[in-house]
């Protein structure tokens, strides 16, 4: 049966893109648009070999929202539980067991769009044992970074008196907190954030360079400039004089859920639209996506907006939700070996709708988008094991899904 909390957080998840998908029924559903010079969604006639099979069939887990490993030499792989537990177990299809690696549940508020949401781990945990974290609490409503420290590399369970917190802010509503945590090739720690909620923006914090909210965050945390990580010397508003946060890698976002980087470094965003359209970007350094002002390609409001709309950076790909397809969920460029066939294509899926797609680019152009898989589950992350292959959270289901070839 499902839970009461898995049931808000799908109403909540779909909620992000502007309708709740549990009575859309009752609804006229919202038209997809053209949007001028952005590709949408063509589904092709190029048959693409793949499916999902439950990777281990012997475990559940309690709303899995993270599937992840710390490149430390040894098979564990790790599950976030989105009320506030990592998991861990070796990466066999026969386990039997999954551990609990870290539980701050009493740390975490969770429900709809709040909990554990993201887990790094540091390039070098082997040395330092250090991992990070994102999550959400409650009195006041906060999203929290923070650093846990392991006692060992192979060690069973961390302290969560171990934490130690890099930076908080205000959450002012109870979705669109983003959540992503991870390391870029650079060696620094990018983090998503939503637009702190509600519907629409109401605060303009997407495009309020002064606010945490609708970016995506970048620091280093190998320093000690700002107690526990520091500015990157090329952000591109570090020392600046209009009180920007210099924290800030890329704004107008609405709450980009999932981001990953690619072999060539690329950072991709899935940003989960409003009324009309789903979104893929790539961002770049300094880069505003439009938020408020635009949802994907589309004009959204643009009173109060001081932006320059000919600045803005559309998505490279976008999709319409006359379909029932509400709420994306960004995943990975495929670069494992067991599906040569998707290798170089960015894998993604719909968390509503539970369809899988394989979108090919050239260069930043999109030029072809095929589906994978017509329903998955309730996808609300991908993640890579040491040889980088695939794997799905069916948050729903409690299971961890496999890409595989058919």
């Amino acid at each position: 049966m499902i839970s009461k909390a898995i049931i808000a957080l799908m109403i909540s998840l779909v909620a992000t893109a502007g309708v709740a998908w549990l009575i859309a029924s009752a609804c006229e559903p919202a038209q997809a648009e053209e949007a001028v010079g952005v590709a949408t969604h063509e589904i092709t006639s190029t048959a693409v070999s793949a499916k999902v099979v439950n990777a281990y069939p012997k475990l559940s887990f309690n709303s899995p929202v993270e599937f992840t490993h710390a490149q430390d030499g040894t098979n564990r792989v790790f599950v976030v539980e989105q009320d506030g537990r990592i998991r861990v177990f070796n990466n066999d299809p026969g386990a039997t067991s999954a551990e609990t690696y870290l539980d701050i549940r009493q740390k975490v508020a969770s429900g709809g769009e709040m909990g554990l949401l993201g887990l790094a781990f540091h390039p070098k945990f082997k040395e330092n044992g250090y991992l990070y974290v994102n999550y959400t609490k409650n009195n006041p409503r906060e999203t929290i970074v923070s650093r846990f420290k392991a006692s060992s590399t192979n060690a069973s369970t961390v302290d969560p008196g171990s934490e130690v917190i890099l930076f908080r802010f205000e959450q002012p509503y109870s979705n669109h907190n983003g959540g992503k945590v991870l390391f870029g090739p650079d060696g620094y720690l990018y983090v998503s954030t939503g637009d702190g909620g509600s519907g629409g923006d109401p605060q303009n914090n997407a495009q309020n360079r002064s606010s945490w909210l609708g970016k995506i965050l970048r620091v280093d945390v190998n320093s000690i400039e700002k107690g526990h990580y520091g500015i990157p010397a090329d952000n591109p508003f570090k020392g600046n004089a209009s009180g920007y946060r210099e924290e800030i890698y890329a704004y107008g976002l609405r709450n980009p859920w999932r981001i990953s980087f690619d072999n060539e470094g690329r950072l991709w965003a899935g940003d989960v639209g409003q009324n009309t359209f789903e979104e893929i970007d790539l961002v770049t350094k300094g880069g505003n996506y439009g938020w408020r002002i635009k949802e994907a390609g589309k004009d959204f409001k643009a009173s109060g907006s001081p932006a320059d709309p000919a600045q803005l950076i559309p998505p490279v790909y976008q999709y319409g939700r006359d379909k029932g397809d509400v709420s994306i969920t960004g995943g990975y460029v495929y670069r494992g070996l067991s599906n040569p066939v998707l290798t170089g294509k960015y894998i993604y899926a719909d968390y509503a709708s539970g369809r899988v797609w394989a979108l090919t680019m050239k260069g930043n152009q999109a030029t072809d988008n095929q589906e994978l898989i017509t329903r998955a589950g309730s996808i609300s992350a991908f993640g890579e094991d040491q040889k980088a292959e695939l794997y799905l959270c069916d948050h729903s289901g409690g299971k961890i899904l496999k890409l595989v070839s058919e």
